[in-house]
């Protein structure tokens, strides 16, 4: 059995190529330097749990590396389908959070943005949106 990286073949899987390697660098930053990410993400462990690193280094970054590599690797329709729900969700969670715990904030307001083009890229390629 040969193995052989699947390079993006259309426009539509570039772009959800493209979300998927966004993905992965953003679970490679919390993965091999989470307090960095948490800085960028504005949150703060305190120095006397050692857990929360462990949660950005296990459970957030095991989630982005995981779906994205699965991406990148296997090139299916619908694992990129997976990866834009998930961003879709996130940015669902995120606006619930700002009309619901008052962090109606820039930072959320950005960061919405980019989690729905984050989606949007996977998704109009899974269902044909972008050939």
């Amino acid at each position: 059995m040969e193995f052989a990286f699947p390079w993006p073949a259309s426009q539509g899987e570039l772009l959800a190529w493209s979300s998927a390697v966004v993905t992965l660098l953003i679970g490679l930053l919390l993965f091999l330097a989470p307090n960095l990410a948490f800085r960028i993400l504005r949150l703060q462990a305190k120095p006397e749990k050692a857990a929360a690193i462990a949660e950005g280094r296990g459970r957030m970054s095991g989630f982005y590396l995981g779906v994205s590599l699965c991406c990148i690797l296997l090139a299916q329709p619908l694992l990129y389908m997976a990866l834009g729900f998930s961003w879709l969700f996130t940015a669902f969670g995120r606006l619930l959070s700002m009309m619901s715990d008052g962090a109606n904030t820039p930072f959320n307001w950005a960061s919405i943005v980019v989690e729905l083009v984050l989606a949007a890229l996977p998704l109009a390629f899974a269902f044909g949106f972008v050939p």
